[in-house]
């Protein structure tokens, strides 16, 4: 384990601090989940990058990590406010599909745009409708203690009786009340007051409904986080993760729950970190509209994953980031160089096979430290060059600062003082921590055929052959005009010593969708 103090921002004070694990060998780590009701938008694909960036960090720093994601697939409504329908309902409407079906499918989905980003499994993925039973014995806890009340529509929270209720989003609660701004249904004692369990309406029936001491409905978004983080990680733990649009209510409602639920003024966690918005220029991504970009929009603009992971890279985890496709195609020709000196690395070290298959054995761990994999993959490398990790350790431990060690990789790379070696052992360490695939990845796989593509590749391979007979005959002007062809529908060539290389481009100007 590093010995320089992780440094990480905690949302709960707005504050850096030094992270100290309840556990010195086990960090427990719950990450707010998705609504399995669409496919995830770039922008919610960000929070996953960015807590799988601070596991790796973890692991990398010495620790084992317990990291739960939950699925939710009932009781998100439309509006943090306690109004509208549930998303899962308005989803099997949308498709005249079972909930059941639309969570399968969509949460199969989520699960192959992690894989896509080189995301790693969690210990733990719970759904909210498994813990149900768990959810109505949570809440029978929050009325024992007075920390809810009834209404006709089912069972809320009173904020009035949570300890310092919003500080997380530094609510300003004697504002809504000066303005009288309460939200949701009538009847609420505080604008705050959130739903704990929302009794179906007494004219239809839900396809997702339980039995409850408040009627038959189905339980508030807010109970499920609170309830699956106890049961797998503890009443108190060490990190809540979640996007920032998660501050301002539904983490401030759990923080509330937890502190009721264990008559304390115990958070749950003792950090909430919060990754910031993925802004899409002149336009916002809604899943209601059906207007927003998805991970396969990309790849079906010709743009790998690894390309999109390295671009969300490049910023901070808590600055806003605007998307542009002119940067992701940037960050793809930026990978694409890092990889073409992996490729040399690899030829030129006898041990290469043994250094790459050492790389991947973390991507079963599930959360285990680093530490013997980080030994074997540094076993000889001199002190000059162990001071490459020095480096990559100080840029983590700075609330994980991917910049810097994005800056750090491409300079070791390309350090032509380094031993071939050295380089590529130093290149695996760093993929444990960034996960872009650098050596898993070939250049050529980044080169991704766009949808919008007529031509096959055997079309392509026949007019790269006749323009290679052209160039024997000195036909110059017909071998550029094939070569421009080309380029009109979207390929590239490239004229090596062994040969002409081609790629497909991206589509320029793409547009959501």
């Amino acid at each position: 384990m590093s010995a320089r103090p992780l440094q990480l921002f905690n949302s709960l004070g707005r504050r850096l601090e030094s992270f100290a694990p309840l556990d010195p060998h086990n960090v427990r780590i719950y990450s707010c989940g998705p609504t399995v009701y669409h496919f995830a938008h770039i922008g919610n694909l960000r929070a996953y990058v960015f807590t799988d960036t601070l596991r790796r960090a973890l692991t990398f720093k010495g620790y084992n990590v317990t990291h739960v994601i939950n699925i939710t697939d009932v009781g998100h409504l439309t509006s943090d406010a306690d109004e509208g329908d549930d998303k899962m309902d308005l989803a099997a409407r949308r498709e005249n599909k079972t909930i059941w079906q639309v969570a399968a499918y969509y949460t199969e989905a989520f699960f192959k745009d992690l894989e896509r980003l080189q995301i790693l499994q969690p210990s733990v993925w719970p759904r909210a409708t498994d813990h149900i039973q768990e959810m109505i014995d949570f809440a029978l806890a929050l009325e024992a203690g007075g920390y809810t009340y009834a209404l006709e529509d089912g069972l809320y929270f009173d904020t009035a009786r949570a300890t310092d209720y919003g500080r997380l989003g530094l609510l300003d609660l004697a504002g809504q009340e000066a303005g009288k701004r309460v939200a949701g249904p009538g009847g609420k004692r505080n604008p705050s007051d959130f739903a704990i369990w929302r009794r179906s309406p007494g004219d239809q029936q839900r396809q997702m409904e339980w039995h409850s001491p408040w009627g038959v409905g189905a339980p508030g978004w807010h109970l499920e986080c609170s309830v699956m983080s106890f049961k797998y990680l503890g009443e108190q733990f060490d990190i809540h993760t979640g996007g920032i649009d998660h501050r301002q209510v539904h983490h401030c409602n759990e923080i509330a729950q937890n502190q009721g639920y264990t008559r304390s003024e115990r958070s749950g966690a003792n950090l909430w970190m919060h990754n910031e918005f993925l802004i899409v220029r002149d336009a916002k991504m809604s899943k209601s509209t059906g207007d927003f970009l998805t991970l396969q929009s990309l790849v079906d603009q010709g743009l790998h994953p690894a390309a999109y992971r390295l671009f969300l890279l490049t910023a901070s985890y808590r600055s806003e980031l605007e998307f542009d496709w002119e940067a992701v195609v940037g960050a793809r020709t930026h990978l694409r160089r890092l990889l073409r000196r992996v490729g040399e690395l690899r030829q030129a070290v006898d041990e290469a096979s043994a250094i790459v298959a050492l790389a991947s054995e973390h991507r079963a761990s599930r959360g285990g430290a680093l530490t013997g994999l980080l030994a074997a993959l540094t076993e000889g490398l001199s002190e000059a060059e162990r001071s490459w990790i020095e480096r990559l350790d100080e840029a983590v431990s700075n609330d994980l600062g991917t910049p810097v060690a994005l800056t750090l990789l491409g300079e070791l790379l390309f350090d032509r003082q380094l031993r071939p070696e050295a380089a590529l052992r130093l290149a695996a360490v760093y993929e444990l921590v960034l996960g872009l695939g650098l050596l898993m990845l070939a250049p050529e796989d980044l080169a991704l055929k766009p949808a919008g593509r007529s031509l096959s590749e055997a079309e392509v391979e026949a007019r790269i052959a006749e323009r290679q007979e052209a160039r024997k005959a000195k036909d110059f002007a017909r071998a550029d005009a094939l070569r421009d062809g080309l380029l009109a529908e979207g390929v590239a060539l490239r004229d090596e010593p062994g040969g002409t290389a081609w790629e497909w481009l991206p589509l320029p100007g793409a547009a959501a969708g």
